[in-house]
């Protein structure tokens, strides 16, 4: 059985005729795809594993991938790695001059570093909205506005600012009456996983301000953000002005 090639740079020529077709074609390609999966990234470096006849067959074994401030869906983050194997593409497609395009669901093995300031730019992508959202709305009955989480006329409530530090967040929120009056809220909480597509807040207090001694919100303890089934999470740290978290993401085909 012959050796698989690698290729480790989507643009480095190749010795023989077929790779020099991959180099030519499908690795840029999928290196064009890949932008096309993300508002932003930066430094992108891409190494596709696998010999000639699987890859022109349409079939990619392994394909890496690391990156730096990159955005998808919204999520901003600092520096990422992807790596996703039995990769089915389009190829035939594509050597007509068509844009690549996933055949099938691929399960991404995937490691995240968040800093505070991407988790604050990241506080509208759809990955962590709904999930906000509800919580919010918890926080306003644990503070004794159930009637206006209830109501059909709800102020505007949003969070302004997250903080990460060893082991916890530091959430800064503003409720807007209908009326134009702002009240400020500061939740410390720790972060953990409830289960690989949810996490799940520990021992939450309140704060008169960042840094002041909390009250307790037992209510709160235990309250649960889920990430959507695509996500499955193994590891998650926080550490100072960073989060850094290990799992899979499943990276579904385009509709047609």
């Amino acid at each position: 059985m012959t050796n698989p090639k690698t290729i480790t740079h989507l643009d480095s020529p190749s010795s023989t005729a077929q790779n020099h077709l991959l180099s030519r074609i499908v690795a840029p390609a999928l290196k064009l795809w890949l932008r096309s999966q993300v508002e932003q990234v930066q430094d992108l470096q891409v190494k596709v594993s696998g010999g000639d006849r699987q890859i022109l067959a349409g079939y990619i074994p392994q394909v890496v991938i690391s990156a730096q401030n990159a955005v998808y869906q919204g999520l901003h983050l600092s520096q990422i790695r992807l790596s996703g194997e039995n990769i089915r593409i389009n190829l035939g497609q594509v050597l007509r001059g068509k844009p690549l395009r996933l055949l099938d669901p691929v399960p991404v093995a995937a490691e995240l570093l968040l800093q505070s300031a991407d988790l604050n730019a990241s506080l509208q992508a759809p990955l962590l909205r709904n999930g906000l959202h509800e919580f919010l709305t918890s926080l306003l009955s644990v503070a004794g506005l159930s009637e206006l989480a209830n109501s059909s006329a709800v102020p505007v409530m949003s969070l302004r600012q997250v903080m990460i530090g060893p082991g916890q967040l530091t959430l800064s929120t503003q409720l807007q009456s209908s009326h134009g009056h702002a009240l400020s809220l500061v939740i410390q909480t720790g972060l953990q996983l409830a289960s690989p597509h949810e996490l799940r807040l520990k021992q939450p207090q309140w704060l008169a301000r960042p840094g002041s001694r909390g009250l307790p919100l037992p209510d709160l303890d235990g309250f649960k953000l889920d990430l959507g089934p695509e996500v499955k999470l193994e590891e998650l740290t926080l550490a100072l002005d960073q989060l850094t978290c290990r799992g899979e993401i499943t990276v579904l085909p385009a509709e047609s």
